[in-house]
């Protein structure tokens, strides 16, 4: 038996329930593996799950938690990539292996239709076993704390799909990042930095501003401003900037246009102030912007992804590091909105 944070049906916190009882699950397949999971942390699904999403169903007992990283400790049959003892971190985002659709053979595989992430769609992170296919893995150093390998998958795997991908940020571009503070915003920002770019980011703390601006932020945004879209044309001369990362929604939408240049191109990987959003078609087409959705990544984006993080150029900032009998806890602070950095739990 094993312990796990999970709940039964979808609700408030007080839907969280830390068991002891849980069976230790099977290698499914010659192709799997078992990680004995050190430490998981949350991503703002976790709190969509918790409460609900569309279409999303649980069963009593679902382990929640996408992100995680711990020790191998079984494999199956067929997997030669990695060995028992081996120290990894997981990526979240699984597809049949069976599939052999359009977007398998691109290597895309966010966008085939049996892509699905763990903790939504599969049993979580949040427990002291998870088993996820080989492919799903990469090594760690031994020198790489559990907690800091588990903060990263899931936000910069995201947060990477957005700027190199689908953005295609370079050098000599200024990019907009909203709501800095959260994992995939924070991870934005470096990679971002780590391409040249520069940044501007936003955030009703001032805290949280001069964090970033330690982090490498060129400008600092209070997002209380009325009229931040035109606050950013005036510090640019009215030329407005080439990229916006927006996950807010309907709440920022409006200001992300307005600061938008000519052939800009805006990215969302979320709504979390709410999902319906408007366009004047006219400014659209006048202006040649690129809007764009961009959900997770590829398992070639998360190896580039990862090979930045062994090398150490990509760091998550951890908040806070709460035991698993503690994880309502944890779901309160990311509730909470005060973090910067990510939320783990150590199991």
């Amino acid at each position: 038996m094993m312990r796990g944070l999970t709940l039964d049906a979808h609700g408030g916190l007080d839907q969280l329930r830390c068991r002891t009882d849980l069976a230790v699950p099977p290698l499914a397949h010659v192709g799997d593996v078992r990680v004995r999971m050190h430490a998981a942390a949350l991503n703002r699904l976790d709190l969509w799950v918790l409460s609900g999403i569309p279409g999303a169903k649980v069963q009593p007992g679902w382990v929640l938690g996408s992100d995680g990283a711990g020790v191998i400790e079984a494999i199956g049959s067929a997997v030669t990539s990695i060995a028992v003892g081996d120290r990894v971190m997981i990526n979240p985002g699984i597809v049949d292996r069976s599939c052999q659709c359009e977007y398998c053979r691109d290597g895309d595989q966010p966008l085939c239709l049996t892509y699905g992430i763990l903790g939504e769609h599969r049993s979580g992170t949040l427990a002291e076993y998870a088993v996820v296919p080989s492919e799903n893995v990469r090594r760690i150093s031994d020198s790489t704390s559990f907690e800091t390998a588990a903060a990263f998958p899931l936000a910069t795997l995201t947060a990477w799909r957005m700027i190199v991908s689908r953005a295609r940020v370079t050098p000599d571009d200024q990019v907009l990042i909203w709501g800095i503070g959260g994992g995939v915003a924070l991870a934005a920002l470096q990679i971002a930095k780590h391409i040249g770019a520069t940044v501007w980011v936003t955030s009703g703390s001032a805290d949280k501003l001069e964090r970033a601006r330690v982090l490498g932020a060129d400008k600092l945004l209070d997002h209380n401003t009325p009229e931040l879209g035109r606050a950013i044309r005036a510090q640019t001369a009215k030329r407005g900037v080439d990229v916006v990362i927006d996950s807010v929604g309907e709440a920022t939408w409006s200001q992300s246009l307005v600061a938008l240049g000519k052939r800009g191109r805006l990215v969302t990987c979320g709504g979390t102030s709410g999902p319906h959003v408007q366009v004047d078609v006219r400014r659209m087409f006048w202006n040649q912007w690129t809007l764009m959705g961009s959900t997770m990544g590829n398992d070639g984006e998360f190896s580039a992804a990862a090979a930045l993080f062994d090398t150490g150029a990509l760091q998550p900032p951890i908040d806070s590091v709460y035991d698993l009998e503690n994880g309502q806890d944890a779901f309160a602070r990311l509730a909470s909105g005060a973090q910067f950095g990510k939320v783990v739990v150590r199991i």
